[in-house]
């Protein structure tokens, strides 16, 4: 992984209720915890961490992100259980996500819900350009 470089983010003064977030599910704190500090270093995109599906369907009900990252593999259910959840949610149906695993991940089931998946270990930069690609929408 490249070496992490502070980028200012837009007007600091800015309300930092403009500012979008990424929800990270992450079951693996320390790869959850290096994404969600990848994200606010080299994004403008402020990053949150959930370790469980629960805990994600939780964050949702008083936070909108523009952007679902997700294992595949999760405790109590898939990531792509996970994302059909959140993305039955009021407000959520059009946010986008991306599904990442180590091992298997069932291609068939990521296109039917048009995500993107991404295979560990990943390219930071291949990640950053892909949010970069459905965030700017």
């Amino acid at each position: 992984m490249q070496h992490l470089q502070k980028q200012p983010h837009m007007g600091q003064d800015m309300d930092t209720t403009m500012i979008k977030t990424i929800l990270v599910i992450e079951d693996d704190t320390n790869i959850g915890s290096l994404l969600v500090e990848a994200l606010s270093l080299e994004t403008p995109y402020n990053a949150l961490l959930a370790t469980d599906g629960f805990q994600a369907i939780d964050i949702v009900r008083t936070i909108k992100p523009c952007l679902f990252i997700t294992d595949y593999c999760l405790p109590y259910m898939s990531g792509i259980e996970l994302y059909d959840r959140l993305h039955s949610t009021r407000g959520l149906e059009d946010v986008p996500g991306i599904v990442m695993s180590a091992a298997y991940l069932p291609e068939g089931e990521i296109r039917k819900r048009q995500l993107v998946c991404l295979h560990k270990p990943f390219d930071l930069d291949d990640l950053l350009c892909t949010i970069d690609r459905l965030v700017a929408c």
